[in-house]
């Protein structure tokens, strides 16, 4: 089957926002508008096309990012709907790894809130383009200008209004389109789908002839031509002003900013308008890099049907009617079903036995999916979220994922001798799906702990062991991810002799250790210069010290960002091998470590309270009482927004505590944001717990 668009009428985008701004409420109007649903689906009464898993429906929040394609102006835009919630910051990862470009949906009445800047920072960080639409313009509080100048103060970016609101509140009619200098006002009796295009309020005018000014002047300079027209007084046509709008937003110099309603149907249509004037195709960004399988080289592919196949899983889901789903973006070249692919990140050779296009959770058998589009593939057997696939005679290794350790633990176990021989395979499938979701068996117990990003996170995959697995499972309180480290450079050694007759063994290591730079984890050197240890001995040495990290020598918990060094050491022509510098590098290790000074870490989070303004008082108070340091506030209308670091360890239950100290008023978000050392007696007492000693 040829391909169904060129190239320049793709677009790859996601829809990122806070929990609440209404961003599955834009997706669905989106697919209404472009024919996909034909009735709308509404997030309050639990029928979204896009939340396609229970608990979404039930809880109105957006988990899994469903990808779905529908048709815009003779372009297929492909949606991934992203979860707002920061437990699933995974997810949100994922999503913009594989997108062109977004759209940044805010609440209107509360402007930049501490997951918008989240994704933002994220989206940053793969250097999307992105538009922003300001919704929920029809509710009270709704401030256009004051969101804007958030997106300045909060996100520093260079946002710039291409629509102004006509009214607000109870009166938002419609928008000012700034290009064509026209008033878009919409109909409620056809839900939105037709409108009126008539002439500016005369009491909005001389508004918008100043924010056209500002327009003009900020995307004028992306092409010269434009700019000498502009210089000389000369008018500039719809045309030239859109193309240097897109120009400035590829370029992630402008942010064009839309405004809207989309839950009264309000200026749908117009973003849709956006997405394809304004965000590129794969065509507008950079060909996409890799390696070689050395890591040696750099690789270059162009998003081109004729260049080798280039692609990356960025998501697994597990479908009960027809097995694992392996979303894939391909990058360059063509994938066919039946066709044999090979896994560079796994060193595997995979088969694309079937092809589908998603539509939230509808599906589409395909036979090819060409360079630039997203598609699923079933039947893959060895395939992880960010694994590359590629042609085997081309082979190519693409950006590997980063993703954050988990923060909060609990124990569970299955209720029945049934649900046992079940729990298992069924932990171990969510772990497949979701890399910031962790399983591990305590060896002395036979305990299974599970980990993620949060209560909810964990609570959520507990709720799917019932309803897609029937596993019904009983859970310890929550625990929190405590870690280990080094504060000081320390050596030591580690020696392993067992000779009494025959066979000995005969292993001999001297290691130093010094705390790492931030985020580096474990770094192992080999510094011996000359024999003192054979060189096929260094990597079970190194195999000794990775497993003294998961254990520090305190309470047990992982060690965090150590470098090591093996200096020194000797060995016995006969009696040396694996097993012995194996146990004499773990055995230098924690001899190191210990001589190192370690602490115990805690996780912090970042809070930020939303609160009327007669509970501030109280909200603080009680943040303080949670050993929290208070690092800023700032006043909306009757609201002040709180913002705190407060040690994990004291926020269980925070959701209870602050409805009842604001009488149910108050909001909050939290999400991690670094490992610090624990106080002397947070440590003492922790230790005391996991060790039984002080």
């Amino acid at each position: 089957m040829p391909r169904s668009h060129e190239l320049s009428k793709l677009r790859n985008i996601g829809i990122m926002a806070h929990i609440d701004a209404g961003k599955t409420t834009t997706t669905e109007r989106v697919l209404y508008y472009t024919g996909v649903a034909h009735k709308i689906g509404e997030v309050h009464d639990g029928a979204t096309v896009m939340d396609y898993m229970d608990q979404e429906r039930e809880r109105g929040i957006t988990i899994t990012s469903a990808a779905t394609t529908c048709e815009w102006r003779k372009h297929r835009i492909n949606i991934i709907d992203t979860p707002g919630h920061v437990d699933f910051t995974i997810e949100v990862e994922r999503s913009l790894r594989v997108l062109d470009g977004a759209v940044a949906v805010f609440d209107a009445v509360q402007g930049v809130e501490p997951q918008s800047e989240t994704v933002w920072r994220q989206a940053d960080r793969y250097k999307v383009p992105r538009i922003v639409f300001i919704n929920k313009m029809d509710r009270m509080g709704a401030d256009f200008f004051m969101s804007v100048k958030s997106i300045v103060d909060r996100l520093g970016a260079n946002p710039v209004p291409i629509q102004l609101p006509i009214g607000r509140e109870g009166e938002f009619k419609g928008h000012i389109d700034l290009i064509a200098m026209k008033g878009i006002t919409f109909k409620d009796e056809t839900k939105g789908a037709k409108y009126d295009v008539e002439e500016i309020p005369a009491d909005l005018r001389e508004q918008a002839q100043a924010y056209r000014e500002k327009m003009i002047e900020a995307v004028a300079e992306f092409d010269d031509t434009v700019m000498e027209k502009y210089l000389n007084g000369k008018e500039l046509s719809e045309e030239e002003i859109r193309r240097c709008i897109r120009i400035g937003t590829i370029a992630r110099k402008i942010t064009p900013v839309l405004t809207g309603a989309a839950f009264k149907n309000k200026g749908v249509q117009h973003l849709l308008d956006a997405v394809v004037d304004y965000l590129p195709s794969p065509m507008d960004i950079p060909p996409v890099q890799g390696f070689s399988l050395d890591g040696s080289k750099t690789i270059e592919r162009k998003p081109s049907d004729s260049e080798p196949l280039s692609a990356i899983a960025f998501k697994m889901l597990n479908d009960s009617h027809i097995g694992q789903l392996t979303f894939v973006r391909v990058y360059s070249g063509v994938m066919q079903q039946g066709m044999n692919l090979y896994n560079a990140t796994k060193d595997k050779s995979e088969r694309a036995s079937r092809l589908v296009k998603m539509h939230a959770d509808k599906r589409e058998e395909i036979d090819s999916v060409y360079a630039g589009e997203i598609a699923a593939v079933v039947g893959m057997k060895f395939a992880t979220t960010g694994d590359t696939l590629c042609d085997e005679k081309h082979p190519i290794m693409l950006e590997v994922m980063k993703f954050p350790e988990p923060v909060i633990s609990m124990a569970i176990e299955p209720k029945t001798k049934q649900d046992q021989e079940k729990m298992g395979y069924a932990l171990n499938r969510l772990a497949l799906e979701d890399p910031t979701f962790k399983v591990k068996t305590e060896e002395e117990t036979g305990e299974v702990v599970i980990s993620g990003m949060g209560e909810l996170h964990l609570e959520i995959l507990v709720d799917r062991l019932k309803r897609e697995f029937k596993v019904e499972a009983n859970t310890g309180a929550p625990e929190v991810s405590y870690r280990e480290a080094i504060t000081v450079e320390a050596e030591a050694e580690g020696k392993h002799i067992k000779q009494s007759g025959g066979r000995g063994q005969y292993g001999h290591a001297v290691l130093t250790v010094k705390p790492g730079e931030a985020g580096t984890g474990l770094v192992f050197e080999n510094d011996i210069r000359g024999g003192a240890v054979p060189r096929e001995y260094v990597p079970a040495i190194e195999k000794g010290v990775e497993e003294g990290v998961t254990a520090g020598p305190l309470a047990g918990f992982p060690l965090l960002d150590i470098e090591v060094h093996l200096i020194d050491g000797s060995y016995h022509d006969v009696d040396s091998n694996e097993m012995a510098f194996k146990i004499a590098g773990n055995m230098a290790f924690k001899a190191a470590v210990l001589r190192a000074r370690p602490q115990l870490l805690e996780p912090i989070m970042r809070v930020e309270v939303v609160t009327p303004n007669e509970f501030t008082g109280d909200v603080i108070g009680d943040l303080n009482s949670r050993r929290g340091q208070i690092v800023g506030m700032n006043t909306r209308a009757t609201a002040t927004v709180v913002e705190a670091l407060v040690p994990l360890a004291t926020m269980f239950g925070y959701a209870t505590v602050v409805r009842s100290k604001t009488q149910g008023r108050a909001t909050f978000s939290m999400e991690f944001k670094e490992y610090q050392a624990c106080p002397k007696p947070v440590q003492e007492a922790i230790i005391a717990k996991y060790t039984g000693k002080a």
